[in-house]
């Protein structure tokens, strides 16, 4: 029998004294002396308390009823084991956060009050239990309307609560609004990063990237290993594997083409003379397709390649003292040379881009500021039109935009480098960055976040956010590269990367990755 709340079962004494093991020969008594042995055990669990549920304990600081629990004079949430109340009212304390797992397993209740504290922020999903909840009151707290409440904000949207107004105590921008109002934070609760996916073993010059027949192919100008190694981008492995090297002598830059089906690699070799390879698809490598003569080009230090109308260019900015920069032009078998421009200036960086709707080059030079040429239609050449003043000294020149504006990245190794903003005509200077011992001022974006990378021979690197208020970049991340020479985008599978390429290091390739500040 069982007798008491702290009672102990026992088996009747004519079922203990069977001996179940050297039983009689009367066999039909075994299966009807085990079922009610089973039975007999089953029932006397079954009929202990203890074993159907704990015995709910009332928090300290708080009075509980059988359906309801009040909490007063507490500096925090009480741990409230799952038990069937209904109602639970933690009103008028200190609080300004809880416990993610405060209110787990209370999937019977219906009203809970959090109102009159001092809460700031409620951790994620803290109300992911309440199952059966009909009213919160959130009233009289001092809730920080940034990142901390984006998830709140999209719970209020979505549970089927009665819920109070949310009012915001902060930031500035947010007080005294109803979080309840709010349809979005996305943009103050996203930031990025760029983190290492992987290293190369070689140092590099420049990088360049190229697609053909769904592929993304990488080419890094590699001196010191005397070759233009050409990567591809594994869809399996995620990563960037070898896929061909193209051997040289003290190459500087390699520079993709793709015309129509075929791809083309411009090889820029300080000895040699320079080299146009050509893509084999039945033996899936590069082969010598075409030599540069050596009478124009002696010191190449740039290659631009760019289409105007439905013709094909490229041009080599010559840095040596009796320099004579190129234009290069494809004639369906071949790439012939086309223009001749702004000979005995040291050349350093050509860039090719659009003006008012016009095809313009820019050619930077160590020994006078950039000038400007604007593509000719009538006589289908490039003529001088203008320069840069007050730019002497730039090493490199890179154009962007930002929403319809145009802009200009000057890189300057001695001095400041500058961001020049094109409007009447003309180019004029909106920033300047401390630069010395800079060879690259680098403009890139994903995802409608614009960055400049800043390279340094002497000290850390410094990447810039674009800040759309300020129409100016501010310091973003500092990345420790040894003598960089290029920053690269390339993007494939929904993944973005930037090469950065080492004079005197490996060359490192950071993931651009997106942070969610809510979580």
């Amino acid at each position: 029998m069982v007798q008491g709340v702290n009672a102990r079962c026992h088996l009747p004494r004519s079922v203990l004294s069977v001996n179940l093991t050297h039983a009689s020969p009367t066999r039909k008594m075994l299966p009807t002396l085990k079922i009610w042995t089973l039975f007999s055990v089953s029932l006397c669990f079954l009929s202990q308390p203890g074993h159907m549920k704990k015995a709910f304990r009332c928090p300290s600081t708080c009075s509980c009823s059988k359906e309801s629990i009040i909490c007063v004079g507490s500096s925090y949430v009480p741990r409230i084991s799952p038990n069937d109340i209904n109602s639970l009212f933690i009103e008028s304390n200190k609080i300004e956060t809880a416990s993610k797992y405060a209110f787990r397993g209370l999937r019977d209740l219906t009203h809970l009050s959090l109102a009159n504290n001092n809460i700031k922020a409620l951790p994620r999903d803290l109300f992911i239990d309440l199952d059966s909840l009909i009213e919160l009151d959130l009233r009289g707290n001092a809730f920080e309307c940034d990142c901390r409440a984006k998830w709140l904000m999209t719970w209020l949207k979505n549970t089927n609560a009665t819920v109070s107004d949310v009012m915001c105590a902060g930031p500035e921008d947010m007080k005294d609004k109803r979080l309840n109002d709010m349809t979005s934070l996305h943009n103050e609760c996203i930031s990025t990063d760029f983190v290492l996916h992987q290293s190369v073993a070689s140092e590099s010059l420049s990088v360049d990237t190229f697609s053909y027949k769904n592929d993304v192919y990488v080419a890094l100008a590699a001196p010191s290993a005397e070759s233009c190694m050409v990567f591809q981008w594994d869809h399996i492995e995620m990563n960037f594997r070898t896929y061909d090297n193209i051997t040289g002598q003290s190459i500087v830059g390699c520079k993709s083409l793709v015309i129509q089906d075929q791809v083309f690699v411009i090889v820029a070799q300080l000895f040699g003379g320079s080299h146009i390879y050509k893509f084999d698809e039945d033996q899936s490598r590069f082969s010598k397709f075409q030599e540069i003569e050596v009478s124009k080009i002696s010191k190449p230090n740039d290659i631009e390649t760019f289409q105007i109308g439905s013709d094909w260019f490229f041009v080599i900015a010559d840095s040596s003292k009796a320099g004579l920069s190129t234009l290069y032009k494809w004639n369906d078998k071949g790439f012939y040379s086309y223009q001749s421009l702004h000979e005995w200036y040291r050349d350093t960086d050509a860039e090719f881009l659009d003006l008012d709707g016009k095809a313009h080059l820019i050619l930077a030079s160590r020994s006078q500021v950039p000038v400007i040429y604007q593509w000719s239609r009538s006589n289908q050449k490039f003529i001088q039109q203008g320069e840069i003043p007050n730019m002497e000294d730039v090493v490199a020149v890179k154009h962007f935009r930002i929403k319809e504006e145009l802009y200009l990245a000057m890189t300057r190794y001695i001095g400041d480098s500058k961001v020049l903003r094109w409007g009447a005509k003309q180019f004029a200077e909106i920033q300047a960055l401390p630069s010395r011992g800079s060879m690259i001022l680098q403009p890139f974006f994903f995802k409608e976040r614009y960055y400049l990378a800043l390279g340094s021979d002497y000290t850390f690197s410094q990447i810039y956010l674009w800040d759309d208020d300020k129409k100016l970049f501010d310091r973003f991340k500092e990345v420790y590269i040894q003598a960089p020479r290029s920053f690269t985008v390339v993007s494939t599978d929904r993944r973005d990367f930037i090469f950065a390429s080492s004079f005197k290091g490996n060359t490192q390739i950071f993931e651009h990755i997106i942070i969610d500040l809510s979580l």
